[in-house]
Protein backbone atom coordinates (compact mmCIF):
# COMPACT_ATOMS: atom_id res chain seq x y z
CA UNK A 1 0.00 0.00 0.00
CA UNK A 2 1.45 3.74 -0.94
CA UNK A 3 2.05 5.71 1.58
CA UNK A 4 -1.10 8.21 1.11
CA UNK A 5 -3.57 5.52 1.24
CA UNK A 6 -2.22 4.29 4.12
CA UNK A 7 -2.46 7.67 5.59
CA UNK A 8 -5.82 8.30 3.71
CA UNK A 9 -6.90 4.45 5.40
CA UNK A 10 -5.99 5.73 8.96
CA UNK A 11 -7.77 8.64 8.73
CA UNK A 12 -11.12 7.42 7.13
CA UNK A 13 -10.58 5.02 10.19
CA UNK A 14 -10.76 7.15 12.71
CA UNK A 15 -13.40 9.57 11.11
CA UNK A 16 -15.74 6.71 11.13
CA UNK A 17 -14.85 5.14 14.89
CA UNK A 18 -18.40 5.11 16.23
CA UNK A 19 -17.10 6.22 19.90
CA UNK A 20 -15.58 9.71 18.75
CA UNK A 21 -18.82 11.73 19.42
CA UNK A 22 -20.84 9.54 21.66
CA UNK A 23 -19.25 10.89 25.11
CA UNK A 24 -19.47 14.74 25.77
CA UNK A 25 -16.57 16.60 27.79
CA UNK A 26 -16.89 16.12 31.60
CA UNK A 27 -17.40 19.37 33.49
CA UNK A 28 -14.86 18.49 35.87
CA UNK A 29 -11.83 16.69 35.76
CA UNK A 30 -9.13 15.25 38.45
CA UNK A 31 -5.38 15.71 37.48
CA UNK A 32 -2.68 13.17 38.29
CA UNK A 33 -0.34 14.01 40.79
CA UNK A 34 3.01 12.72 41.89
CA UNK A 35 4.97 12.97 45.75
CA UNK A 36 8.28 12.66 45.95
CA UNK A 37 10.57 12.83 49.29
CA UNK A 38 13.76 14.75 49.09
CA UNK A 39 16.33 15.23 51.81
CA UNK A 40 14.75 19.01 52.14
CA UNK A 41 10.90 17.90 52.36
CA UNK A 42 8.79 17.02 49.66
CA UNK A 43 7.82 17.72 46.24
CA UNK A 44 3.96 17.69 44.68
CA UNK A 45 3.73 17.17 41.01
CA UNK A 46 -0.10 17.80 39.22
CA UNK A 47 -0.05 17.27 35.71
CA UNK A 48 -2.30 19.97 34.38
CA UNK A 49 -1.45 20.27 30.76
CA UNK A 50 -3.17 23.57 29.04
CA UNK A 51 -3.74 25.73 32.21
CA UNK A 52 -2.22 28.44 32.35
CA UNK A 53 -0.99 29.63 35.32
CA UNK A 54 -3.75 32.01 35.97
CA UNK A 55 -5.95 29.51 35.86
CA UNK A 56 -4.49 27.72 39.28
CA UNK A 57 -5.47 28.50 43.00
CA UNK A 58 -3.11 27.23 45.53
CA UNK A 59 -3.88 27.59 49.20
CA UNK A 60 -2.90 26.14 52.64
CA UNK A 61 -6.24 25.66 54.89
CA UNK A 62 -6.17 23.77 58.23
CA UNK A 63 -3.56 21.24 57.62
CA UNK A 64 -4.53 20.77 53.94
CA UNK A 65 -2.93 22.09 50.66
CA UNK A 66 -5.72 22.87 47.78
CA UNK A 67 -4.66 23.13 44.17
CA UNK A 68 -8.00 24.57 42.10
CA UNK A 69 -8.14 26.10 38.78
CA UNK A 70 -9.87 25.36 35.26
CA UNK A 71 -8.81 23.85 32.48
CA UNK A 72 -10.32 25.08 29.25
CA UNK A 73 -11.68 23.50 26.54
CA UNK A 74 -9.84 24.28 23.14
CA UNK A 75 -12.75 23.55 21.00
CA UNK A 76 -14.52 26.85 22.81
CA UNK A 77 -13.78 30.34 22.33
CA UNK A 78 -12.82 31.83 25.77
CA UNK A 79 -15.25 34.60 25.26
CA UNK A 80 -17.99 31.88 24.71
CA UNK A 81 -17.28 29.43 27.45
CA UNK A 82 -18.17 31.50 30.48
CA UNK A 83 -20.03 34.61 29.29
CA UNK A 84 -20.95 36.98 32.62
CA UNK A 85 -24.10 36.75 34.89
CA UNK A 86 -25.70 39.68 33.71
CA UNK A 87 -24.92 38.91 29.20
CA UNK A 88 -26.77 36.78 27.47
CA UNK A 89 -24.60 34.07 25.08
CA UNK A 90 -23.21 35.62 21.71
CA UNK A 91 -25.29 34.61 18.70
CA UNK A 92 -23.08 32.38 16.75
CA UNK A 93 -21.11 33.99 14.28
CA UNK A 94 -18.96 32.49 10.89
CA UNK A 95 -16.07 32.50 12.89
CA UNK A 96 -17.56 30.60 15.53
CA UNK A 97 -18.78 27.74 13.31
CA UNK A 98 -15.64 27.75 11.64
CA UNK A 99 -13.87 26.74 15.16
CA UNK A 100 -12.42 23.25 15.67
CA UNK A 101 -14.77 20.12 16.30
CA UNK A 102 -13.41 17.05 18.23
CA UNK A 103 -13.38 13.82 16.00
CA UNK A 104 -12.24 12.38 19.36
CA UNK A 105 -12.11 13.75 22.99
CA UNK A 106 -10.23 11.39 25.72
CA UNK A 107 -8.88 14.37 28.04
CA UNK A 108 -11.21 16.40 30.50
CA UNK A 109 -11.82 19.92 30.76
CA UNK A 110 -13.34 22.03 33.29
CA UNK A 111 -13.22 22.78 36.91
CA UNK A 112 -10.29 20.71 39.11
CA UNK A 113 -9.32 20.54 43.02
CA UNK A 114 -7.17 18.44 44.38
CA UNK A 115 -6.74 18.47 48.53
CA UNK A 116 -3.62 17.27 50.09
CA UNK A 117 -3.34 16.71 53.72
CA UNK A 118 -0.15 17.82 54.87
CA UNK A 119 2.40 16.32 57.70
CA UNK A 120 3.22 18.86 60.63
CA UNK A 121 6.72 18.36 59.58
CA UNK A 122 6.30 20.79 56.55
CA UNK A 123 6.66 24.23 56.68
CA UNK A 124 3.64 25.68 55.09
CA UNK A 125 4.52 29.04 55.15
CA UNK A 126 7.68 28.25 53.08
CA UNK A 127 5.80 26.44 50.06
CA UNK A 128 6.49 27.48 46.91
CA UNK A 129 5.51 26.81 43.09
CA UNK A 130 5.96 26.85 39.71
CA UNK A 131 4.37 25.78 36.94
CA UNK A 132 6.38 24.41 33.18
CA UNK A 133 5.85 22.92 30.59
CA UNK A 134 2.20 21.64 32.21
CA UNK A 135 3.65 20.12 35.32
CA UNK A 136 2.98 22.07 38.53
CA UNK A 137 5.91 21.57 40.68
CA UNK A 138 4.99 22.57 44.41
CA UNK A 139 7.73 22.02 46.65
CA UNK A 140 6.79 21.63 50.19
CA UNK A 141 10.24 21.72 52.95
CA UNK A 142 10.57 20.28 56.06
CA UNK A 143 9.67 22.80 59.00
CA UNK A 144 13.74 22.55 60.59
CA UNK A 145 12.44 24.77 63.30
CA UNK A 146 9.95 22.50 64.69
CA UNK A 147 10.95 19.56 67.00
CA UNK A 148 9.34 15.85 66.02
CA UNK A 149 10.97 14.08 68.20
CA UNK A 150 13.83 14.76 71.17
CA UNK A 151 15.45 12.59 73.38
CA UNK A 152 15.33 13.63 77.04
CA UNK A 153 18.47 13.52 79.31
CA UNK A 154 18.32 12.14 82.79
CA UNK A 155 20.40 14.09 84.88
Amino acid sequence: MRPNRALSAMLAGMLRDPQAASAPAAPAFTPAADILETAEGFELHVALPGVRRESVNIEFLEGQLVVSGTRPNPAQPAEAAAPADDQQPAPATPEASAAPQFRRLETNYGDFTRSFRLPDTVNATAIGAELTDGILRLMLPFDTAKVTRHRIEIR
